[in-house]
Protein backbone atom coordinates (compact mmCIF):
# COMPACT_ATOMS: atom_id res chain seq x y z
CA UNK A 1 0.00 0.00 0.00
CA UNK A 2 2.89 2.16 0.88
CA UNK A 3 4.35 1.65 -2.26
CA UNK A 4 1.07 2.08 -4.25
CA UNK A 5 0.74 5.29 -2.69
CA UNK A 6 4.49 6.96 -3.22
CA UNK A 7 4.14 5.67 -6.92
CA UNK A 8 0.80 8.08 -7.27
CA UNK A 9 2.58 11.23 -5.85
CA UNK A 10 5.40 10.81 -8.32
CA UNK A 11 3.61 10.04 -11.20
CA UNK A 12 1.16 13.46 -9.44
CA UNK A 13 4.48 14.83 -9.64
CA UNK A 14 5.56 13.96 -12.98
CA UNK A 15 2.17 14.87 -14.61
CA UNK A 16 2.19 18.38 -12.49
CA UNK A 17 5.72 18.51 -14.68
CA UNK A 18 4.76 17.90 -17.95
CA UNK A 19 1.46 20.47 -18.06
CA UNK A 20 3.56 23.18 -16.05
CA UNK A 21 5.69 22.96 -19.35
CA UNK A 22 4.12 25.67 -21.77
CA UNK A 23 4.19 24.45 -25.45
CA UNK A 24 4.90 27.00 -27.76
CA UNK A 25 3.43 27.23 -30.67
CA UNK A 26 4.75 28.46 -33.85
CA UNK A 27 2.41 30.44 -36.75
CA UNK A 28 3.49 31.09 -40.50
CA UNK A 29 2.15 34.13 -42.34
CA UNK A 30 2.47 34.15 -46.08
CA UNK A 31 3.52 37.85 -46.58
CA UNK A 32 3.24 38.25 -49.93
CA UNK A 33 -0.18 37.29 -50.16
CA UNK A 34 -1.24 39.99 -47.54
CA UNK A 35 0.70 42.38 -49.65
CA UNK A 36 -1.35 41.43 -52.53
CA UNK A 37 -4.64 41.21 -51.23
CA UNK A 38 -3.82 45.11 -50.26
CA UNK A 39 -1.79 45.93 -52.54
CA UNK A 40 -2.65 50.02 -52.81
CA UNK A 41 -2.05 50.11 -49.09
CA UNK A 42 1.22 48.08 -48.80
CA UNK A 43 3.10 50.21 -51.50
CA UNK A 44 5.88 51.03 -49.34
CA UNK A 45 5.80 47.33 -47.66
CA UNK A 46 6.39 46.33 -51.34
CA UNK A 47 9.09 48.83 -51.91
CA UNK A 48 10.81 47.77 -48.77
CA UNK A 49 10.79 43.75 -49.82
CA UNK A 50 11.48 44.21 -53.52
CA UNK A 51 14.80 46.27 -51.88
CA UNK A 52 15.67 43.12 -49.62
CA UNK A 53 15.21 40.73 -52.30
CA UNK A 54 17.95 42.74 -54.31
CA UNK A 55 19.84 42.45 -51.80
CA UNK A 56 19.45 38.57 -51.35
CA UNK A 57 20.44 38.52 -54.94
CA UNK A 58 23.14 40.60 -54.97
CA UNK A 59 24.45 38.31 -51.71
CA UNK A 60 23.64 35.43 -53.69
CA UNK A 61 25.60 36.65 -57.30
CA UNK A 62 28.55 37.70 -54.94
CA UNK A 63 28.54 34.50 -53.41
CA UNK A 64 28.35 32.45 -56.46
CA UNK A 65 31.43 34.18 -57.88
CA UNK A 66 33.61 33.37 -54.71
CA UNK A 67 32.68 29.70 -55.48
CA UNK A 68 33.71 29.75 -58.85
CA UNK A 69 36.96 31.16 -57.93
CA UNK A 70 37.27 28.53 -55.23
CA UNK A 71 36.62 25.98 -57.69
CA UNK A 72 39.31 27.37 -59.77
CA UNK A 73 41.79 27.29 -56.89
CA UNK A 74 41.47 23.77 -56.45
CA UNK A 75 42.20 23.12 -59.86
CA UNK A 76 45.57 25.09 -59.62
CA UNK A 77 46.28 23.40 -55.93
CA UNK A 78 46.35 20.16 -58.03
CA UNK A 79 47.85 21.41 -61.03
CA UNK A 80 50.22 22.63 -58.84
CA UNK A 81 50.21 26.19 -60.06
CA UNK A 82 51.64 27.70 -56.53
CA UNK A 83 52.15 31.49 -58.18
CA UNK A 84 48.80 31.29 -59.82
CA UNK A 85 47.38 29.93 -56.83
CA UNK A 86 49.14 32.82 -54.41
CA UNK A 87 47.27 35.65 -56.42
CA UNK A 88 44.02 33.50 -56.70
CA UNK A 89 44.41 33.36 -52.61
CA UNK A 90 44.27 36.61 -52.51
CA UNK A 91 41.47 37.99 -54.91
CA UNK A 92 39.68 35.08 -52.98
CA UNK A 93 40.18 36.77 -49.47
CA UNK A 94 39.25 40.64 -50.94
CA UNK A 95 35.85 38.91 -52.49
CA UNK A 96 34.90 37.68 -49.02
CA UNK A 97 35.87 40.10 -47.40
CA UNK A 98 33.82 42.66 -49.45
CA UNK A 99 30.75 39.91 -49.38
CA UNK A 100 31.45 40.24 -45.54
CA UNK A 101 31.68 43.85 -45.05
CA UNK A 102 27.94 44.24 -47.81
CA UNK A 103 26.42 42.31 -45.69
CA UNK A 104 27.34 43.54 -42.18
CA UNK A 105 26.50 47.19 -44.50
CA UNK A 106 22.96 45.89 -45.97
CA UNK A 107 21.97 44.40 -42.79
CA UNK A 108 22.18 47.70 -40.95
CA UNK A 109 20.67 49.56 -43.58
CA UNK A 110 17.56 47.13 -44.18
CA UNK A 111 17.04 47.13 -40.35
CA UNK A 112 17.22 50.64 -40.37
CA UNK A 113 15.04 50.79 -43.54
CA UNK A 114 12.34 48.48 -41.27
CA UNK A 115 12.23 50.19 -38.20
CA UNK A 116 11.42 53.64 -39.82
CA UNK A 117 8.55 51.16 -42.06
CA UNK A 118 7.18 50.02 -38.98
CA UNK A 119 7.35 53.37 -37.70
CA UNK A 120 5.76 56.07 -40.40
CA UNK A 121 3.82 53.50 -42.34
CA UNK A 122 0.18 52.84 -41.43
CA UNK A 123 -0.42 49.67 -43.21
CA UNK A 124 2.93 48.31 -41.78
CA UNK A 125 1.68 48.89 -38.38
CA UNK A 126 -1.69 47.80 -38.74
CA UNK A 127 -0.40 44.64 -40.02
CA UNK A 128 1.83 44.21 -37.19
CA UNK A 129 -1.04 44.72 -34.59
CA UNK A 130 -3.27 42.91 -36.28
CA UNK A 131 -0.56 39.69 -36.54
CA UNK A 132 0.22 40.39 -33.00
CA UNK A 133 -3.42 39.66 -31.74
CA UNK A 134 -4.34 36.98 -33.90
CA UNK A 135 -1.01 35.69 -32.43
CA UNK A 136 -2.26 36.26 -29.05
CA UNK A 137 -5.51 34.69 -29.29
CA UNK A 138 -4.92 31.89 -30.79
CA UNK A 139 -2.13 31.00 -28.64
CA UNK A 140 1.10 31.82 -30.95
CA UNK A 141 4.09 32.11 -28.99
CA UNK A 142 6.03 33.22 -32.49
CA UNK A 143 4.82 34.08 -36.05
CA UNK A 144 7.41 33.22 -38.73
CA UNK A 145 7.22 34.66 -42.48
CA UNK A 146 6.99 31.49 -45.17
CA UNK A 147 8.61 33.27 -47.66
CA UNK A 148 11.49 35.21 -46.96
CA UNK A 149 13.40 32.07 -44.43
CA UNK A 150 16.86 32.73 -46.85
CA UNK A 151 16.56 36.79 -46.78
CA UNK A 152 18.85 39.02 -45.22
CA UNK A 153 16.59 39.83 -42.85
CA UNK A 154 14.59 37.97 -40.10
CA UNK A 155 11.47 35.79 -41.00
CA UNK A 156 10.48 36.60 -37.73
CA UNK A 157 7.17 38.51 -37.64
CA UNK A 158 6.13 38.77 -34.17
CA UNK A 159 7.09 36.82 -31.17
CA UNK A 160 5.88 36.74 -27.40
CA UNK A 161 7.58 38.25 -24.86
CA UNK A 162 7.17 34.76 -22.45
CA UNK A 163 9.51 33.06 -24.82
CA UNK A 164 12.36 35.37 -24.87
CA UNK A 165 15.17 33.89 -23.03
CA UNK A 166 17.75 36.85 -23.67
CA UNK A 167 17.40 37.49 -19.43
CA UNK A 168 17.50 34.39 -18.28
CA UNK A 169 21.05 33.54 -20.87
CA UNK A 170 22.36 37.02 -19.45
CA UNK A 171 21.71 35.81 -15.82
CA UNK A 172 23.32 32.99 -16.48
CA UNK A 173 26.25 34.32 -17.79
CA UNK A 174 26.63 36.90 -15.52
CA UNK A 175 26.52 34.03 -13.14
CA UNK A 176 29.75 32.12 -14.49
CA UNK A 177 31.86 35.15 -14.97
CA UNK A 178 32.05 35.75 -11.18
Amino acid sequence: MKKLVIMGVMLLMLAGMVFGQQITRVGVIDLQKVYMTYYKDSQAVRAFEEEKQRAQDEIKRLGDEIRVLQARRLELQTAGNTDSLKALDETLYKKAQFLQDYIKVKQAELDEKAKALSQTDTFAQLLYRTVQSIAELEGFSLVLSSRNANDVVTSIIWFSPMIDISDKVIQALVGTNR
